[in-house]
């Protein structure tokens, strides 16, 4: 049997004043705090939780205060709800084909009163052509599926399973759609493995999404990268900047400093 539980909780008002708000919380979920503005998320660890790559992504990615902001397989919303706190974006969208994720989301949303400036969309990647306007978003994020096929999946239909691996989507699907919703001189940021760089960079530069800008992420500073963060512009001259490399921990389980900024401690 599902239970639910109420909470109240403090939230952010628009003139900077807390408010009190009802939140639900559905089996198995739980309230994380974002350090961004008291925004709070909700989660589900038996499904699926954000990890450090979504929160990199955002660190990275940068965006205006005027821009329309699209973040393909959003999850439970944490791109969006961070860029909103980072760049105070006019618009974001969020899109997510799994019901229970985007539920989440649009909870989460709510929770932080952001009701107004974010919109969570259930849809399939492969079909936001025609569930947005072309050339419609000044800026479009993503942290893809990184693994190929179902290899080694006990359950390919687990929500983990959908957000870890091509099972839905494959990255040329992500590449495809951003190309058609993108303006002219738009940028796209993604986080992705290194171990896929070359087919990466091929599927961009075929959808006219030109790289502009990359930064490998280093567990250590001895060890090989394990994460890319992109930067590509539709309809951008071909030249790219490789910033310097990004390490997360400076020795087990202390961050570096730029890690604990991006996180906002």
């Amino acid at each position: 049997m599902k239970t639910e539980t109420e909470m109240t909780l403090e939230i952010p008002g628009n003139n900077g004043a807390a408010q009190a708000a009802a939140v639900w919380l559905k089996e198995n979920e739980r309230l994380d705090e974002l350090q961004r503005n008291g925004y709070r998320i909700i989660q589900n660890p038996e499904k699926f939780c954000f990890g450090m790559d979504a929160v990199l992504l955002t660190g990275f990615a940068r965006a205006r205060e005027e821009d329309t902001l699209l973040d393909m397989g959003t999850g439970t919303g944490i791109i969006p709800i961070l860029m909103e706190a980072k760049y105070h974006c006019s618009h974001l969208t969020g899109l997510e084909i799994q019901a229970d994720s985007a539920d989440m989301a649009s909870r989460s949303v709510a929770l932080n009163g952001l009701s107004d400036k974010i919109d969570i969309v259930t849809g399939d990647i492969r079909e936001a052509g025609s569930i947005f306007k072309s050339a419609s978003f000044d800026c479009i994020t993503c942290n893809p599926p990184y693994m190929i096929g179902k290899h080694g999946i006990a359950n390919p239909e687990a929500p983990k399973a959908i957000a870890r691996h091509e099972i839905l989507c494959t990255f040329e699907d992500v590449a495809m759609q951003t190309a058609k919703l993108l303006k002219p001189g738009g940028h796209f940021f993604l986080v992705h493995r290194p171990f896929r760089l070359a087919e990466i960079m091929v599927t961009l530069t075929r959808c006219k999404l030109e790289p502009k800008r990359m930064q490998l992420v280093y567990p250590y500073v001895d060890k090989e990268p394990n994460m890319v963060l992109l930067e590509t512009v539709r309809g951008g001259r071909p030249r790219m900047t490789v910033e310097k490399p990004l390490i997360i921990f400076r020795e087990q389980g202390v961050y570096t400093p730029e890690i604990r900024d991006v996180y906002g401690y």
